[in-house]
């Protein structure tokens, strides 16, 4: 079940990258909504981390909870930010990936 809690905590560590990116581009009260996503995200990946590690090592945990929030931001980017995509930015996305999975392989 911990796991599974880490991997939404990635997930919201994607979300909140995402929302700091359209609050970039935003101005008013769009702008603002963007930063409380941002916050409600941030706030969401912690406590789910925090629960996540209680019974998965510290050291299995941050590297995988920050792989999936790496591997997601550099995604949205690609997607929905028009960053570039290229031959390296995606040989490294997959080493990520499966560097990742072997941390969960090995825990």
């Amino acid at each position: 079940m911990n796991w599974i809690l880490l991997i939404i905590a990635g997930f919201f560590e994607t979300g909140f990258a995402f929302c700091l990116g359209k609050a970039k581009e935003s101005t008013g009260t769009g702008h603002w909504l963007w930063l409380a996503g941002f916050l409600l995200s941030l706030g969401m990946s912690m406590f789910l981390l925090e629960r996540a590690v209680r019974t998965i090592p510290i050291g299995t945990a941050y590297p995988v909870w920050t792989g999936i929030g790496a591997v997601g931001t550099v995604l949205v980017g690609i997607l929905f930010f028009r960053e570039p995509v290229s031959f390296g930015r995606l040989f490294f996305l997959s080493a990520l990936i499966v560097s990742v999975i072997g941390l969960k392989f090995v825990h």
